[in-house]
């Protein structure tokens, strides 16, 4: 089981149409233990035209890209320090696989009706605000994002604070259920996690077992994935609306279920009447972003280029391009552009059959791959008079967005390090210590992995000198979709540090030296 507190989870941190295979095309099955792999030339596709996608990956600070198709992998890239076996936070991409066990429930016969009434599953519950709008609310509501309670995510903008308040509220449903109504339930559609959350809650009171525990017997279990991280808010409810980690070929399989119709090898898992509502997204997302994305069951869907995806917050992304039959996974460090990359892979697609061997443009795909996998050295920089001055002093910072309330670098040490404090309830006094160990010399120092795995625990850490006065921190948390870059600048006794927060906002907080 896995716990943590939404801060921690912070910075840490696809539909379905079916796939028009032209006439001869092969399929390689259900994968088992591990993936068949082919060439891309082997499955219709260009090698050159990966190399690229590869490169462009990591202007877009990707962590991974998994391509499949016809069910066989033709690319698996992993970008440093990430690691193809690690872990990964999906952050709301959980969304997409709670509603998946909303389908199983329904196929099971434990859910009567996806237009149930919620309500009605939280009799038990005083809950606030309640009227005829609230009582309307229906599974389903909650499902395609049209609940109609009042919420702020900072979709289109805004500041979180209904993410903000549930998180640090001691119980996460109670909080969701007594939001007042800001619209009809159907009438439009907001991004909201508190639907999400819902739904999980939902799930354990069907089953009297958490959503990961449903999820490990009736959906990893036969998919064939074996190792898996979830948290649990205060009450023990799985997270619904972010908080799962997967490694990026088992979030392929997710996607492969859905390119296969909601069947795995003999297995029916899930029902036809979902794969056909979830392969008709219709409910307009409202995106300022992108005005041509639609959504269902927790799934976005780009209808006019005929592709569906799970989305996680900075790019955790589970991608099934139907048509060529095609499941790509994208994590990453930063946002991206869906519909270029949905334009990217299908423009390396060239044939439904074997295309010619391509030797040239194969080695350099392999080149570009390792390329992307291997540690680059970075400038230092000449270290000044003051980093001994400064070495072993403790800094302390005002509350502030950054969350940091106290950092030391012992930069002269032995084992060069760094501490900082963040807050973090549950904690002693409120507070998490950290450390972590940092390179000098342009290449990166990891944490050793927690085994069960933790967010937030595994880092990469390295630094260089900007000039006499200001040191830059390049902080990695691997496998958690996250980095921050710290620019410390020393004057006397006072830092000035200069990041960046959740959503690329510039932030500065200036601490003092502690005597």
């Amino acid at each position: 089981m896995l716990r943590v507190s939404f801060a921690a989870a912070l910075l840490l941190g696809g539909l379905f149409i079916r796939p028009a295979m032209a006439e001869g095309a092969q399929t390689a099955g259900f994968p088992q233990a591990d993936w068949q792999t082919a060439t891309p030339e082997d499955e219709g596709m260009d090698s050159a035209a990966l190399a690229k996608l590869v490169a462009f990956g990591k202007t877009l600070r990707f962590d991974s890209l998994l391509i499949t198709r016809h069910g066989r992998i033709v690319l698996d890239a992993a970008y440093d320090p990430y690691k193809a076996d690690d872990l990964h936070i999906i952050n709301s991409s959980t969304k997409a696989v709670v509603s998946t066990l909303i389908a199983m429930l329904h196929k099971d016969g434990r859910l009567d009706s996806l237009d149930h009434p919620v309500l009605d599953f939280f009799h038990d519950r005083k809950i606030a605000n309640v009227d005829a709008r609230k009582r309307a609310m229906t599974v389903q509501h909650l499902l395609n994002m049209t609940s109609g309670l009042d919420w702020d995510e900072g979709y289109n903008g805004g500041a979180e604070r209904s993410i903000v308040e549930m998180t640090s509220s001691p119980d996460w449903v109670q909080y969701i259920l007594d939001r007042p109504m800001a619209h009809a339930p159907g009438e439009t559609f907001y991004y909201d996690s508190g639907n999400s959350h819902l739904l999980s809650a939902l799930v354990t009171r069907l089953t009297g077992r958490s959503a990961e525990d449903f999820a490990t017997e009736r959906l990893f279990a036969p998919l064939g994935i074996t190792e898996h991280a979830w948290f649990k808010d205060p009450q023990g409810v799985s997270g619904g609306g972010f908080g799962l980690a997967l490694k990026p070929r088992d979030m392929a399989r997710i996607g492969y279920l859905y390119l296969r119709r909601g069947r795995w090898g003999d297995q029916q898992l899930l029902p036809p009447d979902w794969i056909e509502a979830v392969s008709h997204a219709t409910i307009s997302m409202n995106a300022a972003f992108d005005p041509g994305l639609s959504y269902a069951d927790q799934f976005w869907a780009l209808p006019d280029r005929n592709v569906f995806m799970t989305v996680g917050y900075h790019c955790q992304v589970i991608m099934v391009l139907p048509d060529p039959d095609i499941v790509a996974v994208m994590t990453a460090r930063d946002f991206c552009p869906f519909r270029k990359l949905a334009n990217e892979i299908s423009a390396a697609v060239k044939s439904d059959s074997a295309l010619p061997a391509a030797p040239e443009a194969a080695a350099n795909l392999a080149a570009a791959v390792k390329e992307v996998a291997t540690e680059a050295r970075s400038p230092v920089g000449a270290v000044p008079e003051i980093a001994a001055a400064i070495s072993g002093k403790t800094y302390t910072f005002p509350p502030s967005p950054v969350g940091i309330r106290a950092m030391t670098l012992y930069l002269t040490d032995a084992d060069p390090h760094v501490a900082w404090d963040i807050p973090e309830r549950g904690s002693e006094n409120g507070i998490l210590h950290l450390q972590s160990p940092i390179g000098l010399d342009g290449t990166f120092r990891k944490t050793a992995q927690s085994h069960p795995w933790q967010p937030y625990t595994y880092r990469a850490m390295k630094g260089s000198w900007v000039d006499a006065t200001t040191f830059a921190v390049d902080v990695q948390f691997i496998g958690q979709g996250e980095e921050r870059n710290w620019r410390l600048t020393f004057v006397g006794d006072k830092l000035t540090m200069k990041t960046r927060g959740r959503y690329g906002k510039d932030v500065t907080i200036e601490g003092n030296v502690v005597h």
